[in-house]
């Protein structure tokens, strides 16, 4: 399967057209709402992250950390992540560095260091629920994982590839127990404040 690249979507006349007819067959196939987010991988980040600000997009909240666990093909693994989450035109953009303790990013990674477009991220009320479903209709659970920090919780899930070569990731966000959605705003502020301080990633 050819890669997709971030930089195929932003060359097509409305990146949220684009976005909207990478992302119809799944949304069609098991009835998702809007596309939510766009999960990339990159090398670095940081690097990653000043180079799409260049370009007006962001700016990015950068934090590094370890899910309270993540669970790939049924094993559980040590894992690191470090993420860059912005928005443009409506859509979060993910940016993910390949980390530590499994190559399910790695995997990914473009050799000229270009971010590659790895999964589709959609708002689900519930990971596990939404999960089942999927799998019902003939999808893998490949990882299931939780982030936690500050008050916020994130669970996610990834299904396995479909026939176009992405992830689905199922997404749920609560702050302190209630669900919620990390909104533009707040998260280009927090990103605003971390350029201004000359702090760009934050360890949660």
């Amino acid at each position: 399967m050819t890669a997709m690249y971030l930089e195929d979507l932003l060359a097509a006349d409305d990146f949220s057209q684009a976005c909207d007819r990478l992302s119809r067959d799944a949304r069609e196939a098991h009835g998702f709402p809007r596309l939510y987010q766009l999960g990339l991988v990159v090398p670095d980040v940081e690097r990653g992250a000043e180079e799409l600000e260049g370009r007006g997009i962001g700016p990015f909240f950068i934090a590094d950390g370890r899910p309270v666990y993540w669970r790939e093909q049924g094993q559980n693994r040590d894992r690191t992540l470090k993420v860059g989450l912005a928005y443009h035109q409506g859509i979060q953009v993910e940016l993910l560095e390949p980390g530590t303790g499994s190559d399910f990013y790695a995997n990914s990674l473009d050799p000229n260091g270009k971010p590659v477009v790895h999964h589709l991220g959609f708002l689900v009320n519930d990971v596990d629920a939404s999960a089942d479903r999927l799998k019902a209709a003939g999808r893998d659970l490949y990882v299931r994982g939780q982030l936690k920090a500050i008050g916020l919780t994130g669970d996610f899930a990834y299904m396995d590839k479909s026939e176009d070569g992405l992830f689905l990731e199922l997404i749920r966000v609560k702050l302190f127990g209630i669900p919620m959605n990390l909104s533009a705003p707040m998260v280009h502020s927090i990103g605003w404040v971390q350029k201004r301080t000359g702090k760009r990633c934050l360890t949660v």
